[in-house]
C-alpha cells in the first residue's frame, strides 16, 4: 500500500514537472499544462487502479486554501463595496445561465426536473482555473477581473439552495432503482463517519445550526486566532505554525461542511475576518505552497478524468455539447457586462473567463444521481461536458490575449475618457503607488492629469471630486490625447511589470523630452527600466525597507543619528553596485550565466560585501 501511495504521488508530480514548464514556455498557462499532464498519464492512474474521481475530490482543497488567501488580500469594506456585483450580478448569471441550459436541456427531451438540475449544474463556473489565471496573467484588479471574482463568490453562496434544491426533483421511478439496489447492495450504504450536524433537522433549525457555524468563524477569526498564533509562535518551530495554519484552514473547512456550506465559502469569510490580523502575511505564506501542489493535482485529475472511451461512443454530441455550453454562457455573461458598463476588453474577458462548467459540477452530477435526480447514462455525459469545458479554458484565455485584448488597445479611443486637461504632468495609474503622488503634487498646487484603466477605481475617485480619465495610459493614442507632446513628467504608476517596462520604452524612444518616473516591482524590474532607458527608477517597497531597517538599527541601541549614518552609507553603497550591474545587464538575455552581468557578480560579489561590511564597521565606529 505504501509503495502504491509513493508510485500515485510520483507520478502526479513528475507529470506536472514536464508539463508545466513546456507549457508556459510556450505562453499556454499553467493550468493547461496541468491539464495536458493529466490526460497523458490518465490510463496509467486507470491502470493502477487509482480512484481519479476521489482523488479530485480530495485535491479540491487546493480551492479551499486559494479562497482563504483572497480572503485575507480582502478588506471587510472592500467585500461590502462589492456586494451589488456579488448579488446582482452574480444572482443574474447564475439565474438566466440556468433557464438558457434548461430550455436547451428539454429540447433535447429531458424532463424539466432533470434540465432545471443540468441547468443548476453548469450554471457554476471554476474558480480554480479562472482565478488562478487572472492571477497568473495580472488580471485579476481589471474590472474584468473583479467582475469575474464576484460572480464566483456568488457561485458558492448559490450552491447551498442548490443542495436543498436537488433532492426536491428526485424522479420516482429512478427513487424506486435506487432504492432497489440499496436493497440488494450488502448493506454498507451506512458504513463510515456521519459529521453532518444537520442531518434530520427541521428547516428553522438547520438555519440555526448554519448562522451558528458562520457566527462561529467569524468570532474565532477575529478573537480567538491572535491569542493562539502567539502561543504557537513561542515555541519557535516553524513546522508548528504552519501545521497551525493549515489545521485552521482544515478546520473551518470541516465546519462549513458539516453544517452544508460550501467550504470554499468558509474559508473566504475566514480570511476576510482575518484580512486585519498581525498573522495575515505569515499565513499567506505557510499556506500558499500547500495550494498550489493541491490546485495542481486537482487540474491533472480534471485532465485525467476525461473517459475516453465514451468520449469516443459519443464524440460528436459531447464536443457539441460543450461548445454550446461555453457559447451560452458567453452570451449570458456579454449580455450582463454590457448592462454592467463593463467596456472593451473587460467585457470580453468577464464573457470568456466564466464561460466554462465548474469543478463543484463534479460534486452536484454525483449528488443528482445518489439522489435519483438524473440517470446515471446522462450523468456520464455531463461529466465530459464539465472536464471537456475546463480543458478548453486556458485556450479562450490565449484567444482573448492573443486576439481579443490587442483589438480592443487599438480600437478602444472611442471608449476612453475625452481628455480635456493641460496639466504638464501624466500620472499613469492611481493606485495605492500613484494616489499618493498625485495627492502630494496636488497639494503643493501642481495641476496632473490621472489615466486610470479600472472604472470602478475611477468612480470612486471622482465621488471625491478628483479630476481623473478612464483608458490604458499604454497607448500611444491616449498618450497623445493626454498631451505627451507637451508633458514634462511622466509618472508610470501602474500595476503590470511588463506594461511599466513596455511605457517606459515608448515613451523614451519617441518623447526624449518627457521626464519619466517609473515605478519598479523588484531589482530585476530596475535593471529592465534602465536598459530600455529610464533613469529615475523608484523600487516600490524599497524606501518603506530602508525605513524599517533604521527603524532596526534605533531598536539595537544605535541614536537616531547613527542610524540614519549606518542606513546612508548601505544606501550610497546598493546604489553604485546596482548602477554597475544595471550598466552590464542585458534585457535580451537576462537569465545567461555566461552573461556580462553574471560574469561581474561572480566576480565582485565577494568583494563588494568584504567592502560594504567595512564601510558600515567604519560608519559604526564613527561619532
Amino acid at each position: 500500500m505504501t509503495a502504491e501511495f509513493m508510485f500515485i504521488t510520483f507520478t502526479l508530480f513528475l507529470a506536472g514537472m514536464i508539463a508545466v514548464p513546456f507549457a508556459s514556455r510556450f505562453g499556454l498557462g499553467s493550468v493547461l499544462g496541468y491539464l495536458i499532464a493529466g490526460i497523458v498519464i490518465g490510463p496509467v492512474l486507470h491502470w493502477a487502479g487509482v480512484d481519479v474521481v476521489a482523488l479530485q475530490h480530495f485535491t479540491e482543497f487546493g480551492v479551499v486554501m486559494m479562497l482563504f488567501l483572497i480572503g485575507l488580500e480582502m478588506q471587510p469594506k472592500v467585500l461590502w463595496a462589492m456586494r451589488a456585483r456579488i448579488f446582482l450580478m452574480g444572482g443574474l448569471q447564475v439565474g438566466l445561465t440556468t433557464v438558457g441550459v434548461m430550455a436547451a436541456a428539454m429540447l433535447f427531451g429531458q424532463q424539466w426536473t432533470v434540465a432545471l438540475a443540468i441547468g443548476l449544474i453548469f450554471a457554476l463556473s471554476s474558480t480554480a482555473i479562472v482565478t488562478q489565471t487572472l492571477n497568473e496573467k495580472g488580471l485579476m484588479r481589471s474590472d474584468g477581473g473583479q467582475a469575474s471574482f464576484s460572480v464566483l463568490l456568488f457561485q458558492d453562496i448559490a450552491v447551498i439552495p442548490m443542495l436543498a434544491l436537488i433532492p426536491l426533483l428526485a424522479l420516482p421511478e429512478l427513487t424506486e432503482a435506487l432504492h432497489h439496489g440499496d436493497d440488494h447492495g450488502g448493506g454498507h450504504g451506512d458504513a463510515g463517519l456521519n459529521l453532518s450536524l444537520v442531518e434530520g433537522l427541521s428547516g428553522w433549525q438547520t438555519a440555526l445550526v448554519t448562522l451558528a457555524a458562520v457566527g462561529l468563524v467569524i468570532f474565532a477569526g477575529r478573537y480567538l486566532t491572535g491569542p493562539v498564533f502567539r502561543y504557537v509562535a513561542g515555541a519557535r518551530l516553524r513546522e508548528l505554525f504552519v501545521s497551525t495554519a493549515l489545521m485552521l484552514v482544515v478546520g473551518i473547512a470541516l465546519l462549513m461542511t458539516m453544517v452544508g456550506l460550501s467550504p470554499a465559502l468558509g474559508t473566504f469569510l475566514a480570511g476576510v475576518v482575518m484580512a486585519n490580523s498581525e498573522y495575515r502575511h505569515e499565513l499567506e505564506s505557510d499556506i500558499a505552497p500547500f495550494k498550489g501542489i493541491f490546485l495542481g493535482v486537482f487540474f491533472i485529475t480534471v485532465g485525467a478524468s476525461i473517459d475516453f472511451a465514451l468520449l469516443g461512443e459519443n464524440l460528436a454530441l459531447i464536443i457539441g455539447l460543450t461548445l454550446g455550453l461555453i457559447a451560452l454562457k458567453a452570451a449570458v455573461t456579454f449580455a450582463l457586462g454590457h448592462v454592467f458598463k463593463l467596456k472593451g476588453g473587460d467585457k470580453w474577458l468577464f464573457a470568456l473567463g466564466l464561460a466554462q462548467a465548474g469543478e463543484f459540477g463534479f460534486v452536484l452530477v454525483s449528488f443528482t444521481v445518489a439522489n435519483a435526480v438524473v440517470p446515471a447514462p446522462v450523468a456520464d455525459i455531463l461529466l465530459l461536458v464539465v472536464a471537456l469545458s475546463m480543458l478548453l479554458t486556458p485556450a479562450l484565455f490565449i484567444c482573448y490575449d492573443k486576439l481579443i485584448a490587442p483589438r480592443y488597445s487599438r480600437q478602444q479611443a472611442q471608449d476612453a475618457d475625452e481628455i480635456t486637461s493641460n496639466a504638464r504632468i501624466i500620472i499613469a495609474g492611481h493606485g495605492r503607488f500613484g494616489g499618493i503622488v498625485n495627492r502630494a503634487l496636488q497639494a503643493a498646487d501642481y495641476e496632473t492629469t490621472v489615466i486610470d484603466y479600472s472604472n470602478e477605481q475611477l468612480k470612486m475617485l471622482r465621488t471625491f471630486g478628483l479630476s481623473v480619465y478612464f483608458g490604458d495610459a499604454t497607448r500611444p493614442d491616449l498618450l497623445h490625447a493626454a498631451g505627451i507632446e507637451e508633458a514634462k513628467i511622466l509618472v508610470i504608476a501602474i500595476d503590470n511589470k511588463e506594461a511599466i517596462t513596455e511605457l517606459a520604452r515608448h515613451v523614451r524612444e519617441h518623447h526624449p523630452h518627457v521626464h519619466v518616473v517609473a515605478r519598479a516591482v523588484d531589482r530585476w524590474h530596475v535593471y529592465d527600466l534602465w536598459a530600455v532607458g529610464c533613469r529615475d527608477i523608484i523600487r516600490e517597497t524599497y524606501d518603506s525597507s530602508i525605513r524599517a531597517a533604521r527603524s532596526t538599527f534605533e531598536a539595537l541601541g544605535h541614536s537616531r543619528e547613527k542610524a540614519e549614518s549606518l542606513i546612508g552609507v548601505f544606501e550610497a553603497f546598493d546604489r553604485s553596485t546596482m548602477l554597475e550591474m544595471a550598466e552590464a545587464y542585458n534585457i535580451h538575455d537576462p537569465n545567461s550565466e555566461m552573461s556580462e552581468y553574471a560574469r561581474l557578480v561572480r566576480e565582485n560579489m565577494e568583494a563588494w560585501e568584504a567592502e560594504l561590511k567595512a564601510n558600515m564597521k567604519d560608519a559604526l565606529g564613527a561619532k
